[in-house]
């Protein structure tokens, strides 16, 4: 399988559960794969876990400062020259409760790596994108980003302006050949999930309902269109916003 054949992609969120599976699938198919993720034991983890599937390098870093940001696009660039994918995929839930029980610092956490760190990555792999003359960008959003939800109204807010971020910087860069897209996840069966369940004080079942193919989404489920978005196949799409949501935007 060889859809990435020779491409250098970076993937933040790196080494949770959509990033890691999705870094797998794209060293399957040929691609170098660079994973950003806060947490360096988690990421030593996953390196060991994908290096029989092709080249991974690893870099820690924390998407809301800019110095990180900067630092792990400058350390791909110069051990691999370029950047044909990037995966903006870093993201945290936040706390579970009314919003008039939500406290600024509860806001600026979610936006501090939801917003900021999406707007750092795109600012700073954009400008070698650019150069280059190619590249696609993946930003992860969520169904959260398209329709309301009670209770969890940062995360609501930062996954709106995810698509906001993407319209825009779709625009800005298209006369250079670089693709901005984003992806829009259901409730995935993923860590992220175990918190806000419990947070909710309900349970994968009870969640599941509400989707209309009557289960959560795996982890590949999102990391197949991730590929589709990452790969040469997608080359005239750009700007838009993509569901993974077993029906959920039908409703």
């Amino acid at each position: 399988m060889t859809k990435l054949k020779d491409k250098v992609a970076i993937i933040t969120g790196g080494a949770g559960g959509i990033g890691k599976v999705t870094a797998k699938q794209f060293l399957d198919e040929g691609a170098t794969v660079v994973l950003v993720d806060l947490f360096d034991e988690a990421l030593a983890n996953t390196k060991e876990e994908l290096l029989s599937y092709g080249e991974v390098h690893i870099i820690q870093a924390d998407v809301s400062k800019e110095a990180d940001v900067e630092n792990y696009v400058r350390e791909t660039v110069e051990r691999y020259g370029k950047i044909d994918i990037f995966f903006n995929n870093a993201g945290i839930e936040g706390k579970v409760a009314p919003i008039t029980e939500q406290k600024v610092e509860d806001l600026d956490k979610v936006l501090a790596v939801n917003v900021r760190g999406v707007f750092l990555g795109l600012k700073h792999v954009l400008r070698v994108m650019k150069e280059q003359g190619y590249g696609s960008i993946i930003n992860t959003s969520s169904v959260a980003g398209l329709h309301g939800s009670p209770g969890v109204t940062p995360y609501i807010a930062s996954k709106h302006a995810v698509v906001g971020l993407t319209k825009a910087a779709s625009i800005e860069v298209a006369p250079y050949n670089v693709r901005v897209n984003s992806v829009h996840p259901s409730p995935v069966n993923t860590r992220m999930m175990r918190s806000l369940e419990e947070g909710m004080g309900t349970d994968q079942d009870a969640l599941a309902k509400a989707i209309p193919l009557g289960r959560y989404a795996e982890s590949d489920d999102i990391s197949n269109l991730v590929l589709f978005l990452a790969s040469d196949e997608s080359g005239f799409i750009t700007g838009g916003q993509y569901r993974v949501d077993g029906g959920m935007g039908a409703l």
